[in-house]
């Protein structure tokens, strides 16, 4: 008796999970029961027909496109009932997904969608001698529900950017990457004011940037404009972006200098100012980003003394490309007051004397300290008494320009933002010391020589 009752708990424990399960199937099976709105399956698979031929029907799909068999690379949810489609991902993300014919184009149903959260095109454009533009209209009939666009790798999508597409005004997402885009950016950009993601790269945009994006976007995380065509200053209404937290304007066509302005944007992580045409220095505000990880700067007529700029604030860098940047002058020491630094980069500069960085910190770098292309930067043999662990593409100094070195107090730049060179206490103390110590060696030869035999007292 006692083990049939053991027996029926037991059961009495295991009934109600059961039930969850079967009713949650019941439910399953309900929701792949339930319809599609007749005019949603006409709006999609026009759309799907323009996109991949007329010889695809969706025939094979039961019930629907959003039931047992659904198609791949579209996903549906359920509003009052029925199915309604929300996701749809064109071109070859994976296997068996909806691939783009050769004349594939925009057909007027995709915009009937109502409940499209987000939309994706990739690899699905090629170049060909009709060439396709992102439409100018409809986009309004979405504007109440996208949060996602894509364009990845159209070669054939070419013109320029509808300013019809800013009326996305709920967009979160807009990618548009290595397509044929052209013209310039409108102003209208703006009004995609709920944007946390905006990548136009490696298109043929160009023009001036809109200053309205650095005003108008208090979301955006990701501003990526890079490999483009842009030309004119930064806009200093860049600084507006507070939440930014990676800015990629590289391989453009940008001059001027860089606005101190940026300084305000701290929680920038990363920015990458590459191959453009800018001069006049780096701005000493800028070592208020104190949360940067990533600088690139190569490649630009910066110009100006690299120890001029308080690097030593900035303590989560890690990566620091200043190539080819035309600096001057000394490498600063405040250098190695970096914890994180693991890249830094000073190839073709004009650098001069020895590099008077501490030798752990150099060897902690190794590879990743590199200075090639700088004639008159070297390195001192008793830090590095082994040519073969010397810094990657310095000569060893000679000893008088060791000595000059030596003699010559260090320079620290002014952490405080201004412009102004300032010596340190050691640097001049040092320097004391070592005159001190010479002109006692002067008085003790003196002393020896006049007391040697036959020579006048």
């Amino acid at each position: 008796m006692g083990n049939l009752l053991r027996l029926l708990q037991a059961l009495l424990v295991l009934v109600p999970p059961l039930l969850l399960l079967l009713s949650e199937g019941a439910v399953r099976a309900d929701d792949a029961a339930a319809p599609m709105e007749e005019g949603e399956r006409r709006a999609l698979y026009s759309a799907i027909q323009g996109f991949v031929g007329r010889n695809w029907n969706g025939s094979e799909l039961f019930p629907d496109p959003c039931g047992w068999t659904p198609i791949q690379g579209v996903s549906c949810d359920l509003f009052d009932g029925r199915w309604y489609v929300t996701t749809m991902s064109i071109g070859p993300i994976l296997e068996n997904s909806l691939q783009c014919a050769a004349d594939a184009d925009f057909s007027p149903p995709l915009f009937d969608l109502k409940y499209l959260k987000s939309l994706t095109f990739f690899k699905c454009f090629s170049r060909r001698s009709a060439a396709i533009v992102v439409p100018s209209t409809n986009w309004e009939n979405l504007a109440g529900t996208l949060e996602t666009l894509e364009f990845r790798s159209n070669p054939g999508l070419s013109g320029d950017l509808p300013s019809n597409l800013c009326s996305l005004r709920r967009l979160r997402l807009l990618v548009l990457v290595e397509n044929g885009l052209s013209g310039e950016l409108p102003e209208e950009l703006a009004g995609l004011n709920k944007l946390q993601r905006l990548v136009i790269s490696g298109n043929h945009f160009s023009g001036e940037i809109p200053p309205s994006i650095g005003s108008a976007m208090p979301d955006l995380l990701i501003l990526d404009l890079s490999r483009n065509a842009l030309v004119g200053p930064l806009p200093s209404s860049m600084s507006g972006l507070g939440a930014l937290l990676k800015l990629d304007l590289s391989y453009n066509l940008l001059s001027g200098k860089i606005p101190p302005e940026l300084g305000k944007m701290k929680s920038l992580t990363l920015l990458d100012l590459r191959k453009n045409g800018f001069s006049g220095g780096l701005p000493s505000s800028l070592h208020t980003m104190t949360s940067l990880q990533e600088m690139f700067l190569s490649d630009n007529p910066l110009g100006g003394k690299m120890a001029d700029f308080p690097w030593e604030t900035m303590k989560k860098l890690a990566t620091l490309d200043l190539s080819g940047t035309g600096l001057r002058g000394s490498v600063p020491e405040t250098m190695a007051e970096l914890p994180e630094l693991r890249f830094l980069h000073l190839n073709g500069n004009n650098l001069t004397g020895p590099v008077r960085l501490p030798g752990e910190f150099l060897q902690r770098m190794g590879r990743g300290f590199s200075a090639w292309g700088n004639p008159n930067l070297c390195y001192s043999a008793a830090t590095f008494p082994k040519p073969s662990h010397a810094p990657t593409g310095l000569k060893q100094c000679k000893e008088e320009e060791v000595a000059a070195a030596a003699a010559k107090p260090a320079v620290k730049s002014n952490s405080s933002g201004g412009d102004g060179d300032r010596y340190s206490s050691e640097a001049a103390g040092s320097a004391a010391i070592s005159l001190l110590l010479w002109g006692m060696t002067i008085l003790l030869n003196q002393a020896v020589i006049f007391s040697l035999p036959g020579l006048p007292s």
